[in-house]
């Protein structure tokens, strides 16, 4: 295809446009590898559910392996999920100048390598999948419906975060899967928490295109809050906040998961107190900043679950 060595616009300078050979750029940009964010924020949810069940479980044995196959899920899973969307909206991202130099519409990947691509991936993913119980397995599997309707939603509704939220927060079930064999009241609260940081980071990111959605008819909560944003982010990290704090509660969690909380929240203090929703460039940044949100909150959880486990 041409032009396979041309860097995405919405992407920055990385390994991938630097390092990684020519013919495979143009793949690794489909699963977004030059832009990390969105496995990190995709694997939060899983890392903290992990810990939370290790910790009311009281046992620390099994939980650095699912760490890892997390990580690895994660990575993949995203990367899928985002070559899916990119099938999918092959036609809207040719008319935003920020998506216009994606693979597909640059003409750098085929449609037809693409679906093959998100094939290989999808296996990668049921083999890391396959490493976990039977009832982990299924719940795992039960995901990929609300991951193949997601893209759409955006064209019918306001609220395509609230899809993005059920499918990107669906760790915070897993880890309760995975470790306790079980989906309880608190991995459900746990799940709900995790869907309102994501409504919230998800608006703030969708703030970098709202001119352009306009024009192409896409519909989000950015444009659906508009000058309204700082009380919505306001309402939904609040919510965040307090029914992770339901979780962890129902956990019984200690003091370090209670400080990870409050690091967690006073992060997202920062961020409604900061944000222009007319700066698209810190739009991004604060959006990128979730990732270290969420490892303040799983710092704390772990630290927990090596203390109940002792």
């Amino acid at each position: 295809m041409s032009n396979a060595a041309a860097p995405v616009a919405d992407s920055t300078a990385n390994w991938v446009d630097t390092h990684a050979p020519v013919w495979m750029r143009p793949y690794l940009r489909l699963s977004r590898f030059d832009r990390p964010i969105g496995w990190w924020l995709l694997l939060m949810p899983c890392w903290w559910s992990a810990a939370l069940a290790a910790g009311i479980a009281r046992d620390l044995h099994s939980l650095p392996k699912v760490i890892v196959l997390f990580l690895i899920g994660a990575m993949v899973m995203r990367g899928a999920g985002c070559t899916w969307n990119d099938i999918t909206d092959r036609k809207l991202d040719a008319k935003v100048e920020r998506t216009r130099s994606r693979p597909i519409p640059a003409g750098q990947v085929s449609v037809a390598q693409a679906g093959a691509f998100l094939v290989l991936q999808a296996l990668v993913g049921l083999a890391v999948l396959l490493q976990f119980n039977r009832f982990a397995v299924l719940t795992g599997i039960a995901s990929l419906v609300i991951v193949a309707v997601y893209p759409f939603m955006k064209r019918i509704t306001y609220w395509p975060q609230v899809t993005l939220g059920l499918a990107f927060s669906w760790g915070a079930l897993m880890g309760f899967a995975v470790i306790l064999g079980q989906i309880n009241a608190t991995a459900l609260v746990l799940y709900a928490g995790s869907i309102a940081w994501v409504i919230a980071y998800d608006t703030i990111y969708a703030h970098q295109d709202t001119e352009d959605d306009i024009m192409v008819g896409i519909k989000s909560t950015a444009l659906l809050f508009g000058e309204r944003t700082q009380l919505a982010l306001t309402i939904f990290y609040s919510l965040a906040v307090v029914l992770i704090g339901v979780a962890l509660r129902l956990g019984g969690s200690g003091w370090l998961a209670w400080i990870g909380l409050a690091a967690f929240a006073a992060h997202l203090v920062w961020q409604v107190r900061t944000i222009r929703i007319d700066d698209s460039a810190l739009c991004l940044r604060l959006f990128k900043s979730n990732r270290n949100a969420g490892l303040l909150l799983f710092a704390g959880l772990l630290g927990d679950a090596v203390l109940r486990s002792a």
